[in-house]
C-alpha cells in the first residue's frame, strides 16, 4: 500500500467508528439545521489582492512533526489578521495531527473562508465540516472515482458548502463536474509525497475557464507565485512554508509585503 492507500484505510475505519457513536441521520440533521451564512471562497479569492490561502497543520506524513504544539485560535486568528484570503486547517488526526475541533475553533477567530482539508470520502464527513464551520470542502480526485466525486460534491451544495476538487494528473480532470467551484492542482504527489510544481503548469490549460483556479504545495517564494498568477491561477495554498517558522502569522505577514503578481 502505498502513502494515500493507507490513509484512505485509516479513514473509512475512522468514518465506520464515527457512525456507530452518531448515526448519519442525526448529523445530517443537525448539519442543515445550521444557520450561519457560509462565506463564498471563491468570490474571496477571486476579489483578493494576494490570493493567498494559507494552512494550519501540525505535521505531514513525510515530514513528521514541524510544529506540533502549534495553537490554532493564535495561529489562524493571525493569518485572519495578515491578510490570508482563505485558511485551510487540516482536520485529519492519525496522519497530519488535526482535529475537527481545530476547525471549530478557527471558526471562532477568522474572518475569511474556512476550507476542512481533509481525506472527504463519505457525506458523513461533509455535515460534519458544516457544522464545525467549515465554508468549502477538499475532494481528492486520487482517492475516488469521478460517480463518487459527483455525489459528495452535490451534497456538499445541499449543504451551502463550497467545494474544491484537488486533481494531480491528466487523468483526473475527468472528476471536474458542474457541482464543483474551484479546481486545484496538488504539486504533491499523494502517491509518493513528491512534489513539483511543474504539474500546476502543465495542467493549467486543461482546466476549463469557467472554474477558479488553485495551486496546491510546494510554493515558497513570490516567484513562483507570479509564474502560477501569470498562467491562470488565483489561489495558493502554501501550508509548511510559514507552519514552519516561529510566527506562522508573521511569515504570512512578510510574504504578502513581497510583490506577489
Amino acid at each position: 500500500m502505498n502513502i494515500l492507500d493507507k490513509i484512505l484505510a485509516t479513514k473509512r475505519t475512522e468514518v465506520d467508528r464515527n457512525n456507530k457513536i452518531r448515526v448519519f441521520n442525526n448529523i445530517f440533521e443537525e448539519a442543515k439545521s445550521i444557520t450561519r451564512p457560509v462565506i463564498s471562497f471563491v468570490k474571496a479569492l477571486q476579489n483578493a489582492d494576494n490570493h493567498i490561502i494559507s494552512e494550519f497543520k501540525r505535521r505531514s506524513p513525510s515530514k513528521g512533526f514541524f510544529n506540533a504544539d502549534a495553537d490554532v485560535t493564535a495561529i489562524v486568528g493571525g493569518y485572519s489578521s495578515a491578510g490570508a484570503a482563505a485558511i485551510s486547517v487540516l482536520t485529519d488526526h492519525d496522519y497530519f495531527g488535526g482535529s475537527l475541533d481545530d476547525l471549530s475553533a478557527a471558526r471562532k477567530v477568522s474572518s475569511v473562508p474556512l476550507l476542512r482539508k481533509d481525506f472527504i470520502i463519505d457525506p458523513y464527513q461533509i455535515c460534519e465540516a458544516r457544522i464545525a464551520g467549515a465554508d468549502v470542502i477538499l475532494l481528492i480526485a486520487a482517492a475516488m472515482t469521478v460517480d463518487r466525486c459527483v455525489e459528495l460534491a452535490k451534497f456538499a451544495r445541499s449543504l451551502d458548502l463550497e467545494t474544491l476538487l484537488e486533481i494531480h494528473n491528466e487523468q483526473e480532470l475527468t472528476h471536474i463536474n458542474s457541482f464543483v467551484d474551484a479546481v486545484g492542482v496538488n504539486n504533491r504527489d499523494l502517491t509518493t509525497f513528491v512534489t513539483d510544481v511543474s504539474v500546476s503548469y502543465r495542467l493549467a490549460p486543461m482546466i476549463p475557464e469557467s472554474f477558479l483556479k488553485i495551486s496546491e504545495s510546494g510554493i515558497s517564494s513570490p516567484a513562483t507565485v507570479k509564474g502560477l498568477y501569470d498562467v491562470g491561477f488565483r489561489g495558493f495554498l502554501m501550508g509548511e512554508n510559514f507552519m514552519k517558522e516561529p510566527e506562522p502569522d508573521k511569515a504570512l505577514k512578510r510574504f504578502i509585503a513581497q510583490k506577489i503578481k
